[in-house]
């Protein structure tokens, strides 16, 4: 879709839902919401998820505006749920009424009486998460509000295109995002002042006191969603071959991999499925020595960076934004994304070996991966660019 066709649709959209928005901007009154908020964050729910947790995190750097997050989306687990539990902060769960399609005029209702109240509110903030009914609601909102959209993906381009003028902020979390972004608006000739409005912001980790293990074998994790997109078969040949090899190396899966694999196909692996406490999760991230991903692409997995704050190494195909944070032998290791995945195995093994084999190289890697964490994911770092950005 280009950006003209996207407009186009987006007109035609506003005139069929007018009615309904209309009326849910009149009925805005019976929907007060008693406590005052300056910042609106919408959020699709509290399901595990890195840009899920990037919208709680922003809960904490404005939490003295008293931020009110807007889930919309049917959660699968709303295992992050307590993490948007911050003194100040309020949530709201509208997916009963905007997330089934059987009744969708309610949808376009909400879409009115969200815009109403935040409209009521002076100088609001209104944050999009990764969340599609954000930019539902964005067209509402009026003009003084500072509209910003946070993006980890680039396969959002495609439907946000519409709204590019709608937003006075955007902001990408990586580097290689921002570059992408700007690609589409010089194809689409579209006004130089709209540039300025696009902005690179790490996302933040805690940076933990220094742990060194001392694992006679070389641990493994994955960490992620059973997405097709992390490819996790190909994690599991890896470590199917390093078993049949007895190898010292044992490999661990954390999240819902049982979407893409059997984990009873894998007994020589531990399988840990969805994590929700903090100090288990803390517990994995100290005992593992490698993070391994084999990802058709990416943003920048919060993993990443959380391995990277525990001064391991990571080792990822060199998709998207990766290679801006992984320098190939210096932080991490970079494996080639071929499209024979026979490859993508083949020098994951060769990779995995030689740090099993170079305990040596596998501290001094890590060493500079934690000292490259210090540098740049800092959550003060972190608050202090979207507070200037975004709080006038």
């Amino acid at each position: 879709m280009t950006y003209k066709t996207a407009i186009i649709k987006r007109n035609i959209e506003a005139v069929i839902i007018f009615p309904f928005v209309w009326l849910g901007k009149i009925c805005a009154p019976l929907f007060s919401l008693k406590t005052h908020h300056q910042v609106f964050i919408f959020s699709p729910s509290a399901d595990i998820g890195g840009s899920v947790k990037v919208n709680y995190d922003l809960c904490g750097c404005f939490a003295d505006k008293s931020p009110l997050v807007i889930f919309s989306k049917k959660p699968k687990n709303n295992e992050f749920l307590d993490q948007f539990k911050v003194q100040g902060v309020r949530t709201v769960d509208l997916h009963r009424y905007v997330d089934n399609k059987w009744y969708h005029f309610v949808n376009l209702f909400y879409r009115g009486v969200i815009a109403s109240l935040i409209n009521k509110v002076e100088n609001p903030v209104v944050i999009g998460g990764e969340s599609l009914y954000f930019y539902k609601v964005l067209p509402h909102v009026k003009k003084n509000a500072v509209r910003a959209d946070i993006c980890h993906l680039n396969t959002w381009f495609n439907y946000t295109q519409q709204f590019i003028k709608d937003l006075d902020v955007r902001i990408f979390s990586t580097a290689k995002l921002k570059r992408d972004a700007e690609a589409l608006y010089k194809k689409n000739n579209l006004p130089l002042p709209l540039y300025s409005r696009l902005h690179f912001i790490d996302n933040k980790v805690n940076i933990p006191e220094r742990f060194q293990n001392t694992n006679s074998t070389l641990s493994v994790v994955f960490v992620g969603r059973g997405a097709p997109q992390k490819r996790i078969h190909i994690i599991a040949a890896i470590a199917k071959k390093f078993s049949e090899m007895k190898t010292n190396i044992h490999f661990s899966f954390v999240g819902d991999v049982e979407k893409i694999i059997n984990p009873a196909d894998y007994p020589y692996a531990t399988f840990y499925g969805n994590i929700k406490g903090a100090d288990k999760m803390e517990e994995i991230y100290r005992n593992a020595d490698v993070l391994l991903l084999t990802s058709a692409y990416e943003g920048l997995p919060i993993a990443v960076m959380e391995m990277m704050a525990h001064g391991k190494v990571v080792v990822s195909t060199a998709v998207d934004g990766i290679p801006d944070y992984i320098t190939n032998g210096e932080n991490g290791f970079l494996l080639n994304n071929s499209p024979d995945e026979g490859k993508i195995i083949a020098e994951g093994i060769a990779v995995l070996q030689h740090l099993a084999d170079n305990k040596i190289v596998l501290e001094q890697v890590g060493n500079k991966s934690r000292r490259y964490a210090e540098e740049h994911f800092s959550g003060k770092t972190f608050c202090e660019k979207y507070r200037n950005l975004l709080i006038k």
